[in-house]
């Protein structure tokens, strides 16, 4: 299926969630990772999620990764350049969402991509080759392009895989697992 109709029905699954499902969902979503073997890793990166699109609510993960004594990367996204600049989040870190809703660090201690090693990625749909459909604009690509071969990319999606994506673009980086509420795929 092509990448804009997938982002259509996708975005329309989504919108039909209700508040205790997205909840529910993000739990097991989180549980779910607990079964990867990332946790000896140090440097985590992770999205901070737009309710308004019924994104997985990374709080659960987040909880995981503090307990864990991880360090956790937010970011920042600059729609002008099309990139992402990477901050630790700490007990300081102000977030404020931005004019798309997204919530970011004002500022912070900034952490370059070398030192990611794990990137826990939004998306609308993927399929069961590890490809992925995001909001369409490229920040996860470019983002991913400029990190170690050996980051560890992890899509976490609601819903399960589809069978293929059509329309992909040599520039699209894909995923090494991806984690819905009821299964951990292995790409």
């Amino acid at each position: 299926m092509l990448k804009a109709e997938l982002r259509k029905q996708y975005k329309t699954l989504r919108n039909a969630l209700s508040t205790p499902e997205v909840d529910d969902f993000s739990l097991s979503i989180a549980n779910q990772l607990l079964k990867l073997p990332i946790w000896e890793l140090s440097f985590y990166h992770i999205f901070l999620a737009i309710e308004e699109h019924k994104e997985v609510n990374t709080d659960y993960i987040l909880n995981i990764l503090s307990g864990k004594d991880k360090h956790i990367l937010i970011s920042k996204s600059d729609f002008e350049t099309g990139l992402m600049t990477h901050f630790l989040l700490t007990d300081n870190t102000v977030i404020k969402k931005n004019s798309y809703n997204i919530p970011e660090p004002v500022d912070g201690i900034e952490i370059l991509n070398d030192k990611i090693e794990v990137v826990f990625i939004p998306l609308l749909a993927f399929d069961k080759k590890g490809n992925r459909v995001g909001y369409g604009k490229g920040f996860y690509d470019r983002f991913l392009a400029n990190c170690k071969p050996e980051t560890i990319k992890i899509g976490l999606s609601f819903f399960e895989a589809e069978t293929e994506i059509t329309n992909l673009f040599e520039s699209d980086i894909r995923l090494d697992y991806c984690v819905t509420p009821k299964e951990v795929y292995k790409f």
